[in-house]
């Protein structure tokens, strides 16, 4: 098994709008260190984070950030530490277009 960290998933989502930022890949466990949401506007934003299992969509139990906030030019880091299996997504939301999120951590494969 191999062992590959890397920088999973950045991402600029439209605003209001469920994007996928990591996708676990085929025959791949995945553990995700952390995540950077960083608001590059001059007004307070929110967010969202939800981990979904694999052909899951989004619902109210996978959220584990729900209209979390982030000062004008300001960067929130999560560090989590969570294990994903094959196809487990990390979904993301922001509030405004002016919202970037960057994902970190180890695929083993």
């Amino acid at each position: 098994m191999a062992d590959i960290l890397k920088v999973l998933g950045q991402s600029a989502p439209s605003a209001t709008t469920n994007t996928d930022l990591y996708t676990v890949p085929d025959a791949t466990v995945t553990t995700v260190s952390s995540i950077a949401a960083c608001n590059r506007s001059g007004g307070a934003l929110t967010f969202r984070v939800a981990v979904r299992p694999s052909g899951a969509t989004v619902a109210n139990e996978h959220y584990i950030y729900y209209g979390k906030s982030v000062a004008a030019n300001d960067t929130v880091f999560i560090i989590v530490g969570i294990t994903l299996s094959e196809n487990d997504v990390i979904t993301i939301y922001a509030s405004s277009g002016d919202m970037s999120f960057s994902i970190f951590g180890v695929e083993t494969s």
